[in-house]
């Protein structure tokens, strides 16, 4: 599979603090990538490297199969983007900064900016000056814009900031046609996990500045995250059955009298048979799956807090 993007022991200083340290980072051509990791983890200063903003202190950028270099702007002739806070010309109209855009990108394709305005939902405001917007409109703006110039490849930093359910879902789904239909290519962080998880072909962590995991969502469905979850006023008796009768040492005791076994080396049915045999008192059996948020929290020490 032909790679869009790849990073090489990325590492980005300010002064003595260190921001992003040792990155290597994977993107296949046509895949929605989404990025995550706790608030300040470094998600939004790796994506202004890969957008020239912002030069590496060292290791390297490959960025459609060339090295990415300080000088290297026509790569961003094939990218389209959205970082932080989008920013526009107030006094001009949302058609006014669209056709600008055009303009400073060299691109000329006619009803170009009347397409982008109608994926988005902002054919009725294409007069209306862009002051006049609130926060999720300017969203949308950010996000028509990072679209108009059909790139190969569309970095997005919490591209659903500011809007509600329904703006969310339209999003999503058009997210999803561009990766089909189009072939595109987009890099999105968030910090809504469900999101991510209903559209995200693969997953990258960034855990202080490191990315500890980079996996496919097939790769987190066949792994197993399948955990069978027992309630039990006995936790330490029913801990010694599982270790020492049952062999079993992937599993993990909660505070409310639960405790969860993800290894596979016993049945169901033969825990429960230990249990029982073991006498030991039993409030609640059952299996369940590892969502994407679960996975998260364990990778990343429980830190549930996202960000930029």
């Amino acid at each position: 599979m032909q790679t869009i993007l790849t990073t090489d022991h990325l590492n980005k200083q300010f002064g003595v603090e260190t921001i992003v340290s040792d990155l290597n980072m994977h993107i296949a051509k046509g895949e929605i990538y989404g990025f995550l990791g706790p608030n300040g983890a470094g998600k939004t200063t790796v994506m202004k490297m890969i957008t020239n903003q912002w030069k590496p202190t060292s290791g390297d950028i490959i960025l459609f199969g060339e090295k990415l270099l300080p000088d290297s702007y026509s790569f961003l002739k094939r990218m389209g983007s959205m970082i932080e806070f989008p920013v526009f010309y107030n006094e001009l109209t949302a058609e006014e900064n669209l056709k600008l855009h055009c303009e400073y990108m060299g691109y000329y394709s006619p009803g170009s900016v009347e397409k982008a305005l109608s994926l988005l939902s902002l054919s009725d405001t294409r007069g209306k000056k862009v002051k006049e917007f609130s926060l999720g409109m300017k969203q949308r703006l950010g996000i028509a814009r990072a679209v108009l110039t059909k790139p190969e490849f569309m970095v997005l930093d919490e591209p659903t900031n500011g809007l509600d359910p329904a703006g969310m879902k339209q999003l999503r789904d058009l997210f999803l046609m561009l990766c089909k239909e189009y072939g595109m290519t987009i890099l999105i962080s968030s910090h809504l996990l469900s999101e991510i998880e209903s559209i995200a072909h693969t997953i990258g962590i960034i855990h202080k500045g490191r990315l500890v995991r980079e996996i496919s969502m097939k790769e987190i469905s066949e792994k197993g995250l399948e955990y069978l979850e027992i309630k039990t006023p006995e936790t330490a008796k029913a801990s010694y059955i599982f270790t020492e009768r049952l062999n079993i040492s992937n599993f993990k005791v909660l505070n409310d009298n639960r405790i969860r076994v993800y290894a596979k080396q016993a049945t169901s049915q033969e825990i429960m048979k230990a249990l029982t045999e073991n006498q030991i008192e039993i409030h609640g059996f059952h299996s369940q799956s590892e969502s994407l948020e679960e996975y998260f929290l364990k990778v990343t020490g429980g830190e549930s807090e996202c960000g930029n």
